[in-house]
């Protein structure tokens, strides 16, 4: 059996492939797309936290990124220390945990103006008119993106990150999105330079780090790779997370009358949809030295895949790991990463994600999920749903 990350029918279901993987080739070789894959929970827990051998330098995802856009706006999760250091330190400056939780009373504003007319009307589409909009409004407001400009940028970040069947070359349309995309972060970043607003973007302009040789500051590149970065991550992950968890509590009603009748169950349920159906499937890293696997070389300069849909699947890991239980206990969580790549925005997707589902259930205790209606994304590394119909039960 092959592991392709970019085959649409893996990307309606990934599990039955990780499974046969993880009990026949925990170390999976694909000589046509030339890359290797782990596949088991402590295969992949380690290998995520070995930053010195299994490197983010050359991008996360499997296709090939063009090297000068890594080095023209770089981000933290194509870096390694100390290069990585750096710029986190910098950027958690003023991307702190108090600004993160001032944000609730603006997610539950807008999380309530959203599904007021789904209550009114009865049901509509969860990705359309809920999972996709309440991200990208915290998200931008966040950074500072004017109204106007928003729901272009989010479409260019969706277009970016499709991909067709079957290959690693990256789409025609996706290369022009980005560029696209990253035009705009450079123009805002001047406007906002010219007229400051009180987003985390001009915040980021100020931001200092002591060093050996005095101070140093975020470049523009810098700034905008960032900017970039928590404005894809942050839409993409929570609108794919929010969706999933529509649609497994309608799948297990049971679980999801769990949660409404003890809502101080939520936290952990979330951590239970991250590990049942994660949006980030992989990690992918450049192997800085030849490394040994289940009697096998994995020789230096290779791609390897960490999977971390399959670990979250590990039946050496989990009891029973597809079924969906909001009261299971997760002692090491990898859907936000593990190690210095731990994701920067955890807390924020987190909170968002706890918001939403309390004011989703608040109107709709019972409901139903049209399964025929609902269609997946077609992306690299990321599962998850572009349309969830929905209507009261």
């Amino acid at each position: 059996m092959e592991l392709n990350p970019f085959s649409y029918e893996f990307q309606e279901n990934p599990y039955p492939i990780y499974r046969w993987l993880r009990d026949h080739e925990p170390l999976h070789r694909n000589e046509q797309l030339q890359f290797w894959a782990l596949s088991r929970f402590r295969d992949v827990l380690p290998s995520l936290v070995d930053w010195g051998t299994y490197s983010s330098s050359e991008g996360v995802v499997l296709e090939r990124l063009d090297p000068k856009m890594l080095e023209a706006t770089p981000m933290m999760i194509s870096l390694d220390p100390p290069r990585h250091d750096r710029l986190r330190k910098l950027v958690s400056r003023v991307f702190t945990p108090r600004r993160v939780e001032s944000l609730e009373p603006f997610v539950r504003a807008t999380a309530v103006r959203l599904l007021e007319p789904l209550a009114a009307e009865g049901g509509g589409d969860f990705v359309k008119d809920f999972s996709t909009p309440l991200p990208m409004e915290v998200i931008f407001t966040l950074l500072g993106v004017p109204d106007a400009d928003r729901r272009q940028l989010r479409e260019w970040t969706d277009l970016a990150l499709e991909r067709d069947p079957d290959t690693p070359a990256i789409p025609a349309r996706a290369l022009e999105a980005s560029l696209l995309q990253m035009r705009y972060w450079y123009e805002l970043l001047g406007e906002l330079r010219r007229r400051p607003n009180d987003g985390l973007m001009c915040s980021l302009f100020e931001a200092e780090l002591e060093t050996d040789g005095g101070t140093t500051r975020l470049t523009d590149g810098e700034i905008i790779g960032f900017c970039s970065l928590l404005g894809a991550a942050g839409n993409e992950t929570t609108t794919k997370l929010l969706a999933n968890a529509a649609v497994l509590f309608a799948r297990h009603p049971g679980e999801y009358r769990k949660v409404l009748a003890d809502p101080a169950r939520l936290p952990g349920a979330i951590e239970e949809i991250l590990r049942h159906s994660s949006p980030a499937q992989y990690a992918a890293r450049t192997v800085m030295r030849d490394v040994e696997w289940y009697g096998q070389t994995v020789p230096q300069g290779a791609r390897i895949l960490l999977l971390i849909g399959s670990a979250n699947h590990d039946e050496r890991e989990y009891r029973d790991p597809d079924r969906f239980d909001v009261d299971r206990q997760i002692p090491e969580p990898l859907g936000f990463g593990q190690g210095v790549h731990f994701c920067l925005g955890a807390s924020l997707a987190r909170l968002e994600t706890r918001v939403a589902l309390e004011e989703f259930a608040r109107r709709f205790p019972r409901y139903t999920v049209d399964e025929n209606g609902c269609r997946r994304v077609h992306m690299s590394n990321v599962h998850g749903f572009a349309s969830v119909p929905f209507a009261r039960a």
